[in-house]
């Protein structure tokens, strides 16, 4: 019966998450942490941060991730389906009728009236995902990495993933002889 949840829960995610993977982040973090219980929020934190390491998109490797937590193999593939079945067909079927009215200004209207949501979406995310860093490594060592995240991908220019491989590395090196 989990393998019906994954599809649900992979295909309303998804199908919900207009604007790619990063916009459906929060769709998926509604469905596996508060709806299922497939993970708590350090683990889907910890998922989360694997996945921004490693390349392609994000919603496949989380779909992948917890498919196989739950379910092994078969519920790998049931999430990864759900997660690129559905979008493939709509893509399909958009980029026809997208064709067919790109001047229109009600196409326009829709997609940059889309975009605040998707911000605020991601927001809340983070606010979350900090809430959960803060309880697990404490405020200053979470503001401490935020700034210097952020001093690195802005004012440096470093690429994100780089920035994902050092905190891993700092994470794994340092935070880990503090957190028990």
């Amino acid at each position: 019966m989990d393998w019906i949840n994954l599809i649900i829960g992979f295909f309303i995610a998804n199908v919900l998450g207009y604007g790619g993977g990063p916009a459906s982040i929060p769709l998926v973090y509604r469905e596996v942490v508060p709806h299922y219980h497939w993970l708590g929020d350090k683990e889907f934190s910890n998922m989360l941060a694997l996945g921004n390491a490693l390349p392609g998109p994000i919603a496949t490797k989380i779909a992948a991730y917890v498919g196989y937590d739950v379910s092994g193999w078969f519920g790998l593939a049931v999430a990864l389906a759900a997660t690129v079945v559905p979008s493939a067909i709509a893509l399909i079927l958009l980029l026809r009728l997208l064709n067919k009215f790109r001047q229109s200004p009600v196409v326009k209207g829709m997609t940059l009236l889309v975009q605040p949501v998707i911000a605020i979406m991601m927001v809340v995310l983070t606010w979350q995902m900090g809430e959960t860093s803060i309880a697990s490594i404490g405020i200053w060592q979470s503001l401490g990495i935020a700034l210097v995240a952020f001093w690195a991908m802005q004012i440096r220019k470093i690429h994100p993933a780089l920035v994902v491989v050092v905190a891993f590395i700092y994470g794994g090196v340092v935070l880990s002889q503090f957190i028990a």
